[in-house]
């Protein structure tokens, strides 16, 4: 028999069912579109997650103070293991470090006239902005100079001023209090939003460190220190170099623990892009087992079929088919209901992760890995499946079957 009168066959009993076709294409289509929304969302999800990284800077290496030493938590207040002199000894000898900032921060009130807002104020050089890709839409950042006499000037982010200025007041120029101690706001940053954890990057206050160090929390060490590697391809080298230069600077003898972390951007990324990875293949395992109660049901259908057509397989058999003909038959049926259904299956999944990713605004993403993988298992699911009652309906007894009522 040849493949177009096999097919077409196929496609004429499928036919005069329609309505069973299409009810057993239904499990189909469902795991399909399960398995593919479900690839689509994952990959989206890392794509948000490196746009994200991307916007913190990708070249981000973050310098923190060691709170466990010999495996004892030493907490967090009274670790004093970075001073600004850590940051002067990483500028001058670092060769793969474009930008060294100190930092310290302060939880406390923001106040003005009659509003307020809890808040946090980050204490940096002006450097700051370029290490962690912010920008300023109006005013200016704060010099040298002014980092030098803790001048109390600041630059806020939206959060701050939507909630410190809500009638649409021009900030720049305007003084604001932090718990006590008054601060003219000199710039205004450009809107950043969310990050992958949900904190908000707007809800930020930037000011000289030193007048955060000094005037605020009256301490000589700084909580953290952050860099920025010339680029991504060395950040590695830069984070060896900076662990060099720090265990040289706390005179750290060979063997012994550092008493400060480095971390780099592409750790987070990595971790992150793992967990998302695994989440997706979960949720795809657990999205396909529809797909197998799909094929389940085309297995089922094709045995109704079988036994409704004993009849018609007993007359093919008188006229001279063959088992294998009858079999390829049934297979073709069973196979062109898969595709069928992975087609609409392929289509509908693409339709709901789009809807999806543009209602979570994350980017859309579609493999055509994930889309031709699909289709191949469209085809297994209908030759798996199939193949059994096409196989019972291949080995009946022509005489048999021709009696059948």
């Amino acid at each position: 028999m040849s493949l177009y009168n096999l097919f077409h066959i196929a496609i004429v009993a499928l036919l005069r069912n329609k309505t069973r076709a299409l009810l057993t294409m239904l499990g189909v289509v469902i795991g399909i579109s399960s398995v593919i929304a479900m690839l689509s969302l994952g990959q989206s999800s890392s794509e948000n997650i490196r746009n994200e990284v991307s916007g913190m800077g990708t070249n981000l290496i973050m310098v923190m103070r060691q709170w466990r030493r010999a495996g004892v938590n030493t907490g967090n207040s009274n670790v004093e293991t970075l001073v600004y002199e850590d940051c002067e000894a990483i500028r001058r000898q670092a060769q793969y470090v474009d930008y060294v900032s100190p930092y310290v921060s302060s939880g406390g009130q923001l106040v003005r006239g009659n509003n307020n807002w809890p808040s946090t104020v980050n204490g940096v050089e002006a450097c700051y902005l370029d290490i962690r890709k912010y920008k300023l839409s109006s005013g200016t950042f704060f010099t040298d100079e002014q980092v030098e006499r803790y001048a109390k000037v600041c630059i806020i982010g939206q959060t701050v001023v939507e909630n410190l200025f809500p009638n649409g007041e021009n900030p720049v120029g305007q003084e604001i209090r932090f718990n006590k101690t008054p601060f003219k706001v000199i710039g205004v940053l450009e809107e950043k939003g969310e990050n992958q954890m949900g904190q908000d990057q707007d809800d930020i206050v930037i000011a000289p460190f030193t007048t955060i160090q000094k005037r605020i929390l009256a301490i000589d060490y700084v909580h953290m220190i952050y860099a920025s590697a010339k680029s991504e391809e060395v950040a590695n080298l830069a984070t060896d170099e900076i662990e060099d230069i720090l265990r040289l600077q706390h005179r750290i003898q060979p063997g012994q623990e550092n008493d400060f972390d480095v971390r780099t951007q592409s750790e987070m990324l990595d971790m992150m892009t793992s967990i998302t990875g695994f989440l997706t293949v979960l949720l795809a395992a657990i999205a396909s087992i529809s797909l197998v109660v799909g094929g389940i049901g085309i297995m089922n259908i094709m045995y109704v079929t079988v036994t409704e057509r004993t009849k018609e397989i007993g007359l093919r058999m008188a006229i001279g088919a063959r088992g294998r003909d009858i079999m390829m038959q049934f297979l073709a049926e069973s196979t062109i209901l898969s595709l069928i259904g992975g087609v609409i299956g392929v289509l509908f999944g693409i339709l709901l992760s789009y809807i999806v990713t543009a209602v979570i605004n994350w980017p859309f993403v579609i493999s055509t890995t994930a889309v031709a993988v699909s289709f191949f298992v469209c085809a297994a699911t209908g030759i798996f499946f199939g193949w059994y009652p096409a196989k019972k309906a291949a080995n009946l007894d022509p005489i048999n079957a021709l009696r059948y009522e």
